[in-house]
């Protein structure tokens, strides 16, 4: 009986310590990668992702798909292998135009579901797809429908004309989501003022999904010091500095953004943190200046603002989202002592591989089903690794416990 209680316990204290996850967002305008200077901009951005270590990063003027495979290994993973690319699609709108979107996530966090593109007469609207990895996947799977884009730039009534043409395909293609889907629609979009068609068009409340803009604050964004804090270009006086790439005159303009849909202002599944959206590495005090300049200080230290300046003419937006399900990778459910580690990972197909570090004697374990019920029981050597078939369970979370020794619960995903 006091056996039994004590797993009753180990099973409830998991299941107690259910509770919301945060997901980080990033867009970025890469400008002209890889080809704009300095020759060392992977390192550059590095800097930046590490500063804020975003699960899903997206971004736009990728020029190859070298040059995104080297953000992938350099930027990303230079520390481990949690990030993983979206395919990289060639843009055919415009075989002219050389600039890509491309979206990277937190592989421990999502698995991919599907890439597609929007095609219209200058640039794709790439559309990604992503879905929780969580404690919960199996019976109430969580879905992202991602959009990214670069509108077309410059001032003037054709090229207003032609950022609506453009969000006017997005904005068409909602009739192909439920209309309880979460959408993000990110990107460069060059408008001035929220009264622009294309700014209009994408937060209509006809559409089938409302968009909305989190921060909502409408108005004349460009050259107005009434908005400093959310510009977003220009972070350079000039581009001499930079092959000409970019653009200059200082930050006096909010040309990057993140949408989502409005079901992500209120759902307790999945939904915006109040104020987490942010001109990254802007504090407020930066109007007509560049982003290194020595009285723009603020929570944004130097080191990241010079990276930020060297790496692009744009700053990136972020914004965090929260979830009522837990990730399997989080600290909650992962051993995180050297003693056990499961080296197939939090998610099994047909076999779990049990790593034994540090301990000689043999160490035995239990499986069960979130019902507490036990489904198999067996022994790891010590200090080897053990490889244990259940590809006889059930897809569905299962909790590895180490019977034995004191140690955590392991939480793990059997999939097929």
């Amino acid at each position: 009986m006091k056996r039994i209680l004590i797993i009753v316990i180990v099973f409830c204290s998991a299941q107690i310590s259910f509770g919301q996850a945060t997901i980080k967002t990033m867009f970025y305008n890469v400008l002209n990668y890889p080809t704009a200077p300095p020759d060392n901009r992977e390192e550059i951005l590095e800097t930046i992702i590490d500063s804020y270590e975003p699960d899903i990063f997206m971004i736009c003027e990728l020029e190859t798909e070298a040059g995104g495979d080297e953000i992938l290994n350099n930027s990303l993973n230079d520390d481990n292998n949690n990030y993983s690319s979206a395919p990289f699609l060639f843009n055919f709108s415009n075989s002219d135009v050389e600039l890509h979107q491309l979206l990277y996530y937190n592989n421990q966090k999502f698995t991919l579901v599907q890439s597609q593109r929007l095609i219209n007469a200058l640039r794709d609207i790439n559309w990604y797809t992503l879905e929780l990895i969580s404690d919960n996947q199996v019976n109430n799977p969580i879905r992202i429908e991602i959009f990214i884009t670069h509108l077309k730039a410059s001032r003037g009534a054709d090229n207003e004309d032609k950022r609506f043409d453009m969000v006017k395909v997005f904005t068409d293609n909602l009739v192909n989501l439920d209309e309880n889907a979460y959408v993000i629609f990110a990107g460069d979009l060059n408008v001035y003022s929220s009264n622009e068609p294309a700014y209009r068009e994408l937060l209509d409340r006809d559409n089938k999904i409302v968009m909305v803009d989190p921060i909502d604050a409408p108005g004349e964004w460009s050259s107005n010091d009434t908005f400093t804090n959310i510009h977003t270009q220009s972070t350079r006086i000039n581009s001499d500095d930079f092959g000409e790439f970019g653009s200059g005159g200082g930050l006096d303009d909010r040309f990057d953004f993140i949408l989502i849909s409005e079901n992500m202002m209120n759902s307790s599944e999945l939904s915006y943190i109040p104020n987490t959206y942010d001109s990254y590495g802007n504090n407020g005090n930066c109007y007509n200046q560049r982003i290194d300049d020595v009285d723009c200080t603020g929570s944004f230290d130097s080191g990241l603002r010079d990276a930020l300046y060297n790496m692009s003419d744009h700053l990136p937006v972020v914004m965090e989202l929260q979830v009522d399900q837990q990730f399997l990778s989080t600290p909650e459910f992962v051993e995180t002592t050297k003693t056990i580690q499961l080296n197939s990972g939090t998610i099994i197909d047909d076999q779990l591989s049990i790593q034994i570090n540090n301990n000689s004697a043999p160490i035995d374990f239990k499986i069960y089903d979130t019902l507490g019920q036990e489904i198999k029981s067996f022994s790891a050597e010590g200090n080897s690794v053990t490889n244990i078939s259940v590809s006889e369970l059930n897809n569905g979370i299962y909790y590895l416990v180490p019977t034995s020794i004191y140690s955590k619960t392991i939480k793990f995903l059997k999939r097929s």
